[in-house]
């Protein structure tokens, strides 16, 4: 099994990288869809996040009011420490348990969008970074999510740097390109990842 970590800045084109990779045959693991599953209603991290926060961050259907928690932890760091250390381990849990369902010789991606800014590296055989200009993610983040432009760029600042992202990059792709060129790109990439992946199930 190769083990791999994609992120990639808001509107850098994560997401579509992500779904090419599936086409090919990847196992795909997505933290924002586990990170809600962990702290769905009537689930421990649901009560246990509750228990930290109070029944204010409840929504009348008794689920999460995102909207409020987020308002609630993102300007106070020691807030957000407390969510972390609740939502952190019970996601990195569910992700081994998916992983552990998937075939000796699979691609495992695991989609974390602040990978870089919370350490994580160190957990994947190898991180795919998607980049994109600043220019790029902007445009794309007004014109297809509909954000302000303010409300774009305070979301682009808030997360790691493009420098800080290549850092940790054993492959980068660059997304700056129309979409048969980054699709043509994918393809490379998984010719890579899968003869990686079948090496390392014939090593074991």
């Amino acid at each position: 099994m190769l083990k791999v970590g994609l992120t990639g800045g808001i509107g850098a084109g994560k997401s579509e990288v992500s779904r090419l990779l599936v086409e090919h045959g990847a196992v795909l693991i997505d933290s924002d869809r586990v990170a809600r599953e962990v702290v769905a209603p009537g689930t421990p991290g649901l009560a246990a996040v509750v228990e930290a926060f109070g029944e204010e961050i409840l929504a009348a259907d008794g689920g999460l009011d995102r909207p409020r928690l987020g308002a609630l932890v993102f300007a106070d760091p020691e807030r957000l420490a407390v969510l972390n250390s609740i939502v952190h381990p019970l996601v990195g849990a569910r992700s081994r348990e998916l992983e552990s369902h998937a075939a000796d010789d699979a691609v495992v991606v695991h989609d974390v969008p602040l990978l870089t800014e919370n350490g994580l590296a160190p957990l994947y055989d190898l991180v795919i970074v998607v980049d994109a200009s600043p220019e790029t993610q902007l445009d794309r983040l007004v014109r297809l999510r509909g954000m302000t432009e303010e409300d774009a760029r305070a979301r682009m600042a808030a997360q790691a740097t493009r420098e800080q992202r290549a850092e940790i990059a054993d492959i980068l792709i660059d997304n700056d390109v129309p979409l048969d060129a980054l699709r043509k790109r994918v393809a490379e990439v998984w010719d890579g990842l899968t003869r990686r992946a079948g090496e390392r199930d014939g090593a074991e």
